[in-house]
């Protein structure tokens, strides 16, 4: 990916042309270089020649659909994909397909919208863990349980072992971005790998559903905490969590989630 916001390349895959311009415009006000393709085909081949930055990839394509479209560029590219829908019952679909996506636009949409999702995106780094000398917002053992607000409870860093977060059976790799569990490699999408290495990172604190959203999608997006949800359900099948005697993700109700102690495993 370019690391030049000058130089960076959005690709707009979309057959509907006044959608397709109205993309290519919004995105070059917002500093891109723009290529355009008018179908899934046209689209994965400039995907494997130009490697853009960003993809814009409508749902319904004349000739292979979106979903299609994301499962054979995700080899090819670490590009930001925004799936393009029509209708917002969709996007839960789309999520739980797990094809890769970094975010979703329901049509009819707003350029601003666009421009503040993409600008949001580039802001957030590839790898979101961070210090975690920070105060708890509660740390109740049970799901239901109301957190209490304490400001003298110590965070418990992960165990640090040759540049890993060690969280139980759970390893990190944070620098090549590769989450294993038990010795056996997850298959977790950018975003998943990013929400457990953030709950990793912080192990008995509880992460609110907003500060997810700020660090792992960046600024600007409180009242996208169905996003949260989603890709929480997603990364605990791929835990292999039983959701009535959760493993290692414990959901702190009103407020977010946080892991669960090594020792519990």
């Amino acid at each position: 990916m370019t690391s030049d916001p000058d130089s960076r390349v959005a690709l707009v895959i979309e057959d509907d042309a006044d959608v397709r311009q109205l993309l290519v415009m919004t995105l070059g006000m917002n500093g891109f270089t723009t290529l355009e393709a008018e179908n899934g085909r046209q689209g994965v081949a400039l995907v494997r020649e130009r490697q853009p930055d960003l993809v814009t990839l409508d749902l319904n394509l004349p000739d292979i659909d979106g979903v299609e479209v994301c499962r054979q560029i995700r080899p090819l590219t670490d590009a930001y994909v925004i799936m393009i829908t029509a209708r917002q019952d969709e996007i839960d679909r789309l999520i739980g397909l797990e094809i890769g996506a970094d975010d979703f636009v329901v049509k009819p949409f707003s350029p601003r919208e666009v421009g503040a999702r993409v600008n949001a995106m580039f802001r957030r780094p590839r790898s979101t863990v961070r210090s975690v000398s920070q105060p708890l917002l509660g740390t109740g053992s049970d799901a239901g349980e109301a957190p209490q607000v304490t400001s003298t409870t110590t965070v418990v860093a992960p165990e640090q072992v040759e540049g890993l977060l060690i969280h139980g059976p759970i390893s990190i790799d944070t620098e090549g971005r590769i989450a294993m569990l038990d010795g056996v490699e997850l298959p977790l999408t950018r975003i998943e790998f990013d929400l457990l290495a953030t709950l990793v990172s912080g192990p008995r604190r509880v992460w609110q559903r907003e500060t997810l959203l700020a660090r792992i999608w960046g600024d600007g997006w409180v009242n996208d905490q169905h996003l949260v949800e989603v890709h929480i359900r997603n990364l605990r099948k791929k835990l292999g969590e039983d959701t009535k005697a959760p493993r290692f993700i414990r959901t702190v109700r009103g407020v977010g989630y946080r892991m669960m102690p090594p020792s519990a495993d």
